[in-house]
């Protein structure tokens, strides 16, 4: 199991730190939260892409993902969903990044229409993802918690560079169990989020571990080789812990849920 963090989780930390919090932990990768507020967004020039890029070699750590905020499934027109698509693609390109993170976003449509929205848009964005070898992966959240909503839109694309993340908290939420979540989503599957939480109503991050999501459930369904990325949501919740006094234990924690059994 190769291990990774959010940088949701450490909101506006240089990248300089990232890399170090990293390293000091022991996590192979990070997800890069890609937006204005932090170092890493689709504005930077391509001088700054390449000392990200450069810093990361450098530090030997791997930039799994940049997570972007495109909502794939949602109401208006084609056209500002696919440049924005365009642009996380060409920045994961430039950075060395495997994979792009985009949310359904779907609500208040009719389910068909947002399948059709998204399935639409990925499959329009799948040619231009391959050509720069980066996958986008729709993450199982929004209008689209399930596996199996995620599944049905990746497996009407039909394309290899369209997959699924699957985030293990709103699978839960959403009353599907792990083995039926990754049932569904492995054809798909990009790597999995994991974090923790204390209920359905109270979605504070807590520590790996200290909460009611079924860690062990999920990573049992993976292979040896899988990433786990543990995404802790500081940015939405000030008031949790920080991220850095925790890494080192929800490493240990997710080793020993992901250790072979006996």
């Amino acid at each position: 199991m190769k291990l990774a963090f959010s940088t949701l989780g450490v909101p506006g930390m240089p990248i300089a730190d990232v890399i170090r919090l990293a390293v000091d932990h022991g996590y192979q990768g990070v997800e890069l939260r890609a937006h204005p507020e932090e170092p890493v967004h689709p504005g930077l020039s391509s001088t700054e892409r390449a000392d990200v890029a450069e810093e990361f070699k450098k530090g030997g750590v791997e930039i799994l993902t940049v997570a972007g905020y495109v909502r794939v499934a949602a109401e208006g027109d084609d056209q500002p969903v696919l440049d924005e698509l365009a642009g996380l693609v060409e920045l994961a390109r430039d950075l060395g990044a495997s994979h792009v993170r985009v949310f359904p976003g779907g609500g208040g449509l009719a389910p068909e229409v947002a399948d059709a929205n998204a399935a639409r848009r990925l499959g329009a964005a799948a040619p231009y993802a391959a050509d720069l070898g980066v996958r986008i992966l729709l993450e199982t959240h929004d209008s689209h918690r399930a596996g199996a909503d995620v599944a049905r839109i990746a497996g009407t694309v039909g394309h290899r560079q369209i997959g699924a993340l699957w985030d293990i908290m709103h699978t839960w939420l959403a009353g599907e169990e792990p083995v039926a979540s990754h049932a569904v989503l492995a054809p798909h599957l990009g790597y999995v989020q994991v974090k923790d939480i204390a209920s359905a109503e109270d979605t504070e991050p807590l520590a790996l571990g200290a909460g009611v999501l079924p860690l062990g459930a999920c990573l049992d369904t993976l292979d040896a080789h899988s990433w786990v990325c543990w995404e802790y949501e500081k940015r939405w919740h000030p008031d949790a812990a920080e991220l850095p006094g925790l890494l080192s234990a929800g490493r240990e924690h997710l080793l020993r849920l992901g250790a072979p059994k006996e």
